[in-house]
């Protein structure tokens, strides 16, 4: 636990790549409480035909360049951390690789313990 997903579009450079995926670990492991090196990340580039983003829904304005971020992790969190834990996502992309915060979005999927195994066949956490 967790499991992240990260969608952006194609023709992204490696570094960028690297990027996104250290703000996403630091912030689970600094916000969220995550354990130090449970780090399982999946990073897909789709073309505009495979990653479609509403460019205006709910009011903001999104560019070609958005991308999404979803997490499954365990239950429990409050609004609160996850509120925070949105805003350090945005905000660090912004300033680390100059990602418009309008162009991050993020989905947390929140599953029970026993959901997970990471190897050997044995749900290690039910």
């Amino acid at each position: 636990m967790p499991l992240a997903r990260i969608e952006i579009p194609a023709g992204k450079p490696a570094e960028f790549k690297q990027t996104i995926a250290d703000v996403v670990y630091e912030a689970l492991v600094e916000v969220l409480g995550a354990p130090k090196n449970d780090r399982f990340q999946i990073i897909a580039e789709h073309t505009s035909k495979d990653l479609i983003i509403d460019p205006t829904y709910l009011g903001i304005e999104r560019s070609a360049d958005a991308l999404i971020i979803q997490i499954t992790l365990n239950e429990g969190r409050t609004t609160d951390l996850k509120k925070a834990f949105y805003l350090r996502v945005a905000n660090d992309l912004h300033t680390r690789v100059n990602v418009w915060k309008e162009d991050v979005f993020l989905n947390l999927v929140e599953v029970k313990r026993e959901n997970w195994s990471f190897g050997n066949g044995i749900a290690q956490y039910a």
